[in-house]
């Protein structure tokens, strides 16, 4: 036999317990963002920090980073070419250098 209770719901008091934990939830959301954008600032200060600024000179002799060749893995071809000389550099970054051996001046970017 089955038996069946009636229960009163009180629907004032259960939407307001409705609305309290919605309230929680968005407060909860907005603490978990904060802390992520605090820890995204302090993973970017950090390695900031490690990154040395060059600062190139006209006339100083640079060497030239290939970065197409790391689609060859061999482990005997270097990246680097040459000896360059900067003949000048812009405010934005990009450098003009000049190879000595075959008299050729190109640009390249400054990083």
């Amino acid at each position: 036999m089955w038996v069946i209770k009636q229960l009163n719901f009180d629907l004032k008091k259960a939407g307001d317990l409705r609305k309290l934990q919605t309230f929680e939830l968005k407060e909860l959301r907005n603490d978990a963002y904060d802390n992520a954008q605090i820890s995204k600032h302090r993973t970017k200060l950090f390695h900031d920090k490690s990154i040395h600024r060059k600062n190139f000179v006209p006339g100083q002799k640079v060497l030239l980073y290939n970065s197409r060749l790391y689609i060859f893995s061999s482990k005997l071809k270097t990246r680097w070419s040459g000896l360059y000389i900067i003949q000048t550099v812009s405010p934005h970054g990009a450098i003009e250098i000049f190879d000595p051996k075959s008299d050729n001046m190109f640009k390249v970017n400054g990083q």
